[in-house]
């Protein structure tokens, strides 16, 4: 008797990816933006998404002319050569792009790079797209060596090379010459995907990837409004690339998979930018003070320009996380063994989560 279902061999026995859902008082797990769009910018949603249901018996624009324009404009405020709507291509969420770039550029026989520690969907995409997965690694202080990052290119010669900057777990930021490097090492056999989902997160004088594209038709920057923007819940992620890749793509998309609603909601919220931005630098503030507060209680801290940090190391890390949701405090058990990541949240949840941590502390959990 054969297994039921026929699932493909490699998937049976697996898990879907997702971090633990719990209704606790304090969520700091998933790097959401704690602050929720205003008032006015929910009214402007809700009238978006009214005129857009008026005529939702019609498929969508397929290419969602109106909201790759609009997404060019915000883009091009981080470049000084500007993005055109042509170099913009957009999914439902950053992992769908990331999902269609494998689509495209990787498959049977072909293959994906990264640098762990990194984002855990990175493999996942890989192998749904039946796309080798190599893992390189990060310095002890997740730093890239280039010499070695070249070496493993070198070595590999992928389809597709995945860099988070900030990195997720760790909050790393890739210098420009780490891009500019790396894309000349994968030349035109392979696309380099910097993914900047928190790139608004980034210090002050850290400069977009964005500022390379012309010297490197081989390179994607993708971003997401999930996180600076405060938009989880609408699900919406684009990259800029090469008008070439985004034709690339365009090959793989399913028919109009940007929905009516979902481009009225991301519009919206693009004449809202300033306001849902304005967070950020509050966010940063509170990042920087966490930092130097888990610091200063003898924790080893990675350097952060993200909106969460990873911390550590404690010998059994799921007693210190399991201490703190006993107190309704979550954080994320993801990283390195012995880290700990915490989003960054407002000022009252960040208290919450300190004055958690130092009771879990003096109970000897740690």
């Amino acid at each position: 008797m054969t297994d039921f279902p026929p699932l493909r061999e490699e998937l049976r026995g697996l898990a879907p990816y997702g971090a633990p859902q719990l209704d606790l008082p304090v969520q700091l797990n998933v790097n959401e933006n704690p602050y929720g769009p205003s008032p006015a910018c929910v009214a402007d949603i809700a009238t978006a998404v009214a005129e857009a249901a008026g005529s939702l018996n019609r498929y969508p624009d397929r290419e969602f002319t109106e909201l790759r324009t609009a997404l060019a404009g915000y883009l091009s405020r981080d470049t000084p050569h500007g993005i055109a709507p042509e170099q913009v291509w957009a999914a439902n969420g950053s992992n769908e792009v990331m999902l269609q770039l494998l689509q495209a550029f990787g498959g049977p026989g072909r293959t994906a790079l990264s640098f762990a520690p990194t984002y855990s969907m990175y493999p996942e995409y890989a192998r749904d797209t039946m796309t080798e997965w190599v893992t390189g690694h990060r310095e002890s202080d997740f730093s890239l060596d280039l010499d070695k990052a070249h070496a493993l290119v070198e070595e590999v010669r992928p389809s597709v090379v995945l860099l988070p900057s900030p990195n997720n777990p760790t909050g790393t930021a890739l210098p420009p010459e780490a891009v500019a490097g790396l894309c000349e090492a994968v030349g035109d056999g392979g696309v380099l995907v910097v993914d900047e989902a928190y790139g608004e997160f980034r210090r002050s004088g850290t400069p977009s990837a964005l500022e390379l594209l012309p010297e490197h038709r081989n390179l994607v920057v993708s971003r997401t409004m999930s996180k600076a923007f405060a938009l989880a819940g609408a699900r919406l992620g684009y990259l800029a690339a090469a008008p070439e890749i985004c034709d690339a793509i365009r090959v793989v998309r399913l028919p109009y998979h940007l929905s009516a609603v979902t481009q009225a909601v991301a519009l919206a919220a693009l004449r809202h930018a300033p306001e849902l931005l304005g967070r950020v630098d509050d966010l940063r503030t509170e990042r920087d003070a966490t930092v130097a507060w888990l610091r200063e209680q003898g924790h080893t801290v990675a350097d952060s320009d993200a909106n969460f940090a990873l911390f550590g190391t404690f010998a059994d890390r799921h007693a210190v996380w399991q201490g703190l949701v006993d107190r309704g405090v979550l954080i994320r058990e993801v990283g390195p063994d012995g880290w700990l990541r915490v989003s960054i949240g407002t000022p009252a949840e960040m208290t919450a989560f300190k004055q958690a941590l130092t009771a879990v502390t003096e109970e000897g959990l740690t």
